[in-house]
């Protein structure tokens, strides 16, 4: 059955941004540095539609393992398969990592 729709299909709600988001985009966010290993948070912003991921993965955590252009190579797992995304980094949420 073919697909209808486009991949911002049913996503009014989960992309909205707190009113003190919106507006011109922070280059210190969209410039952001990160390396490879740190544990990152998948977030899209709805101001920059380039290097999206897919919507499902909104706000899972994953691993960069590497650069592709201006772009991150973003591994996680989902259930037992590994899953490499190519995201920009304004949809990155740089988190701390867990000291146990």
């Amino acid at each position: 059955m073919k697909r209808i729709g486009t991949q911002q299909r049913k996503t009014r709600y989960k992309f909205r941004r707190h009113y003190r988001q919106k507006g011109k985009i922070a280059l210190s966010h969209y410039f952001q540095e990160l390396k490879d290993g740190d544990l990152v948070c998948l977030k899209i912003n709805s101001n920059l539609q380039t290097g999206r991921f897919f919507p499902r993965y909104h706000g899972a955590m994953g691993h960069i393992s590497g650069k592709r252009g201006e772009c991150y190579q973003v591994t996680m797992n989902d259930g037992n398969k590994e899953k490499k995304f190519f995201v920009h980094p304004y949809h990155l949420v740089k988190q701390k990592a867990n000291k146990n």
